[in-house]
């Protein structure tokens, strides 16, 4: 089913639909209540807009495809909707959206197996590649090693999409969409401690990686 035939009408980056600014104030919590009030036709569309760009981005960046994003997208907030009743009191909204998010990504990708899991590849990914190859290769670096950079990010990306899918979201989630590792536990069903443990081991395998691939010493040679 598409949201376009739901309840909100609303696909990411569709202009705003007759929301009044009382829903623009409400915390995400509020608005999923006036929801399930069923007194409010309009709390449903203040969430979908709230979240459009913020959410199509991580799904872009997740599934490297803004078509399936945008499918995924949609299916996330039929799912809200049709869940919005399971919703416990006292949990918060954000976490909760993007578990169910992950889920139906995780799905679209099993769909379609020849779209990678993990796609860097958007306005923002330049920053967010960059800031691991300085993890991986270290500040500072020459200015022969910057000539290198492009080739270096599309090393980075291959080497993401090469880390199991466990790593892959929790890098994703913490070190790309910004959450903190509470956010992310919520996200993935799994303990603060395992986030960091598993941060830590996608950081190990794509240093351990780039050691092998011999770009450390080969910027050492270069400078």
């Amino acid at each position: 089913m598409d949201l376009h035939d739901s309840q909100s009408g609303i696909r990411p980056g569709s202009p705003p639909m007759g929301i009044g600014p009382a829903s623009d104030g409400d915390s995400d919590e509020e608005l999923l209540r006036r929801c399930r009030s069923g007194r409010d036709p309009v709390a449903f569309e203040s969430l979908v807009r709230r979240y459009e760009t913020e959410l199509f981005s991580y799904l872009r960046r997740y599934l490297g495809s803004a078509e399936m994003a945008e499918d995924v997208f949609q299916a996330t907030f039929l799912q809200v909707h049709l869940k919005q009743d399971q919703f416990e009191e006292g949990r918060r909204f954000r976490p909760w959206l993007y578990t169910i998010a992950t889920n139906q990504a995780i799905d679209a990708q099993r769909r379609n197996k020849r779209h990678r899991m993990v796609s860097l590849d958007n306005h923002t990914g330049d920053d967010d590649i960059g800031t691991l190859v300085d993890m991986l290769a270290g500040n500072g670096k020459t200015a022969s090693e910057q000539l290198q950079a492009e080739e270096a990010r599309d090393w980075v990306r291959s080497a993401v999409d090469d880390l199991p899918e466990p790593l892959r979201a929790a890098l994703v989630l913490v070190y790309h969409q910004g959450m903190k590792y509470r956010e992310a536990a919520d996200v993935l069903g799994i303990p603060v401690g395992t986030v960091k443990s598993r941060l830590h081991s996608a950081l190990l395998k794509l240093n351990e990686s780039w050691q092998r691939s011999g770009r450390s010493a080969a910027g050492a040679d270069h400078g």
